[in-house]
């Protein structure tokens, strides 16, 4: 089997030898630049390892990969429009290189390209990965939906958090990770499991996330550090700690909450009431569940257990980060 660095290489080189040269160039020019940005290209990744573990050759999946990652960054595109933001990768977004419009329209293209990718897979699993893959794009965003519906709102639950980072996040790597299954010759059962190992990881690595924000090193987490907090954003520190916090300890959470005139003492007040109330640890632990249930499942897959052990690896780099 590849390692993981071999397989980007892989995606690193087919992506490159991608040309977008249809008219207008106004519209495929931002494909370009924005697929060029680079990344780690993990959900790509996950589509070939989920190939090879069932005895699969990658460039039979390498179409349906690239289709995923075009996907992926089609979300981007858009959600940085969301979110207004201005920089993605250390350089200029989309809409601020050219504007709203262009990154819209260049955006839907991508829907467009990364359905056209996925096509390519075998006759006899095509309604099936498409079916994936229809779902997967639903989920994605039905989660950000929610994320967005979730600003407005002071009584967001953990359950629903779950739901929508479930959506916004794990259905994607779940999904690329049962479409390369198929592609490899996976029986239905088999891929399922994997879609299940998945999702469980991707849980696990949101709420990692949530907890590196407020406790990570900046130059090691790649972010700035108490920007959740900064925002206000629901993550499940903050959720966690509403639902726990009483007395003075939740007055002094709620105004703090309220209050954006000296982001520094902000983030070190609302770290020290999480700190408090042992949000961290809490968090850690549902997260470690969510590791487990993902394990569980790939412990089910009937394949050789040397063959699990790139993804056992793969599981280690995404959810071990510096901190």
């Amino acid at each position: 089997m590849h390692s993981i660095e071999q397989l980007q290489g892989l995606i690193n080189k087919a992506i490159n030898d991608t040309k977008y040269t249809e008219e207008p160039v106004e519209l495929y020019e931002p494909i370009s630049y924005l697929m060029q940005l680079g990344g780690k290209r993990m959900r790509p990744v996950l589509v070939l390892v989920s190939t090879e573990l069932f005895g699969g050759q990658v460039e039979k999946a390498l179409d349906a990969a690239i289709g995923i990652e075009i996907f992926h960054n089609f979300t981007l595109m858009h959600d940085d429009i969301m979110d207004k933001a201005p920089i993605r990768r250390g350089k200029a977004t989309v809409h601020v290189k050219w504007n709203e419009s262009a990154a819209i329209l260049s955006g839907d293209v991508m829907f467009v390209e990364a359905y056209k990718l996925m096509i390519k897979v075998e006759d006899s699993i095509l309604r099936d990965v498409l079916a994936i893959f229809s779902d997967t794009a639903s989920g994605v965003c039905q989660g950000q939906q929610a994320d967005m519906n979730f600003e407005s709102r002071n009584d967001v639950s953990l359950a629903e958090y779950l739901e929508m980072i479930r959506q916004k996040t794990a259905v994607l790597l779940a999904g690329s990770m049962q479409i390369g299954a198929l592609i490899g010759g996976a029986p239905k059962d088999q891929a399922e499991l994997l879609y299940e190992f998945g999702e469980n990881l991707g849980l696990a690595f949101q709420l990692q996330d949530d907890i590196l924000d407020v406790y990570g090193d900046p130059e090691k987490f790649g972010k700035q550090v108490g920007g959740d907090i900064l925002s206000n954003k629901k993550t499940f520190m903050l959720i966690k700690a509403k639902e726990l916090a009483t007395g003075n300890i939740a007055d002094e959470l709620n105004q703090w909450i309220e209050r954006n005139d000296n982001p520094t003492a902000k983030v070190e007040a609302i770290t020290n009431i999480y700190n408090q109330l042992k949000v961290r640890k809490l968090a850690e632990s549902v997260m470690e569940d969510y590791v487990q249930t993902a394990l569980d499942a790939l412990a089910k897959i009937e394949v050789e257990s040397n063959k699990k052990n790139l993804l056992r690896g793969f599981s280690e780099q995404l959810l071990i980060r510096e901190q």
